[in-house]
């Protein structure tokens, strides 16, 4: 059944979607990665795309920047495209010296001073939480690919330019705990719990608001293999 931005038909999204924020990132990954991948959306160029990965059918597709445009394209899938399992993968700003470029992150929380899951539930909790099960596939498909993985809180801002008055990394790392910064997942979260599906968030350091090391947008696009690589070992098992 197509919905207003998403053209695809009953039995042409699989039931475990990875979900980069840039559509051509999902492009990337369907001809790398897929075997056979046909095109399921163009819809507003957010391409979708389904084939198969060591025998498994498996969708990716792209949802935009933001907890508005995530929160759209996850609830599609899961309400009207009977997907089960959304693994967000995606590029975050490093809060802690810690984390250098390229490393990988798993979210094991998202907290966010966004209003989604008030406005979209009456939700008033600062913090989402991923699947506990989708994150135990994909540590330990990380540890069977000899990939570290750091598995901590992460920030999903509303806003990716805040002015000078705002407190800055120091207030997210320090009292909220926070090691990196993405747009998404606390969205996507809220409406995995909402609507008993399951998600989690594997991500790839691609700047660090410490050092100010950063990576291209080419990089962004076509260089996270380490981050697809562990999402589509771990899709397979489910």
């Amino acid at each position: 059944m197509a919905t207003p931005h998403n053209h695809a038909e009953n039995g042409d999204i699989a039931k475990t979607v990875l979900m980069p924020g840039d559509p051509l990132r999902a492009k990337f990954i369907a001809e790398t990665y897929l075997e056979n991948p046909v095109q399921f959306n163009t819809v507003r160029n957010m391409f979708g795309y389904t084939g198969t990965y060591k025998g498994k059918k498996l969708s990716v597709m792209g949802s935009g920047m933001g907890m508005p445009s995530i929160g759209i394209y996850s609830y599609e899938l899961y309400k009207f495209y009977n997907v089960e399992n959304i693994i967000r993968i995606g590029s975050a700003g490093a809060y802690t010296d810690q984390l250098e470029l390229f490393d990988l992150v798993l979210a094991d929380s998202a907290w966010s001073e966004s209003s989604f899951a008030k406005v979209q539930s009456g939700n008033d909790s600062d913090i989402q939480l991923p699947s506990d099960q989708l994150n135990g596939v994909i540590e330990e498909a990380g540890r069977a690919l000899n990939k570290h993985i750091t598995k901590a809180r992460i920030h999903s801002s509303d806003v990716f330019y805040h002015e000078a008055n705002v407190p800055g990394i120091e207030a997210f790392y320090g009292e909220h705990n926070c090691v990196c910064v993405e747009m998404e997942s606390f969205a996507l979260f809220q409406n995995a719990k909402v609507l008993g599906k399951h998600a989690a968030c594997l991500l790839t350091i691609s700047d660090s608001l410490v050092t100010q090391a950063a990576t291209t947008a080419e990089e962004r696009q076509n260089s996270f293999h380490s981050m697809m690589e562990v999402a589509l070992e771990a899709a397979i098992q489910l």
